[in-house]
């Protein structure tokens, strides 16, 4: 029986490239974004729907989906992410209200509605960044992004002894530098060593084998810094 994938920001990037991933190798994908990648509408194993992460009205879509159609969830990949890069003195409330909405309170809100379709052997995967990880390296500008990147950490740790008894697994992958237009927007014209899909196939193998090794840890894949 194929197994069932939900991945979040698959509108480009990492998210994009993640979803045709799993779905060449025949798992099914549903696909959640604000707007929906035509590259992904044509593949017959990804279900696509617009999804604002930080709308609660929206969220409930995904359930009814879930109890219409799917039933059962294997893997969660929250993947979609939202950046303000301003000095701090400039980053409005807005500004850290939109990005913790996005970073911080569409994972948890996702989580809740897909635990219950979720059994044993289950596997959660939150990608944050090596700007929430206590002790690297800080950057200017991004005060909002990275603080709710380690704020998601700590939530999937407490998440992963929370449901440890339930055999679902909770890991994180903190990110450094990969090729995608969010980096562009944190760091304009830095080059990374590794483009999206590079780190899409690294993503793909450890949401399927990661939970075998790993419960409430978090793992740095970062080649270079940013």
């Amino acid at each position: 029986m194929s197994k069932n994938i939900i991945i979040t920001g698959t509108s480009r990037g990492i998210g994009k490239e993640l979803a045709l991933l799993f779905a060449q190798n025949d798992y099914c994908v549903l696909a959640l974004s604000r707007t929906v990648s035509p590259d992904l509408l044509q593949n017959k194993n990804i279900t696509c729907l617009e999804v604002d992460l930080t709308k609660e009205a929206e969220l409930e879509r995904v359930k009814h989906f879930l109890t219409d159609t799917w039933h059962d969830v294997d893997a969660v990949i929250h993947n979609a992410g939202a950046l303000v890069n301003k000095p701090f003195e400039n980053i409005t409330l807005q500004d850290f209200e939109y990005v913790y909405r996005v970073n911080v309170f569409g994972v948890a809100g996702l989580t809740q509605i897909v635990l219950p379709f979720m059994k044993k052997g289950s596997h959660v995967v939150t990608i944050s960044s090596m700007g929430g990880i206590q002790g690297s390296m800080k950057f200017p500008g991004l005060a909002a992004y990275s603080s709710s990147k380690g704020a998601v950490i700590t939530l999937s740790e407490l998440l992963a002894e929370e449901y440890k008894e339930h055999g679902i697994a909770f890991n994180v992958l903190a990110l450094g530098a990969v090729q995608t237009e969010m980096l562009e927007e944190a760091f304009p014209n830095y080059k990374a060593p590794l483009n999206a899909l590079e780190m899409a196939q690294y993503i793909y193998d450890f949401t399927l084998t990661g939970n075998k090794y790993y419960n409430g840890k978090v793992l740095q894949v970062s080649a270079t810094t940013p």
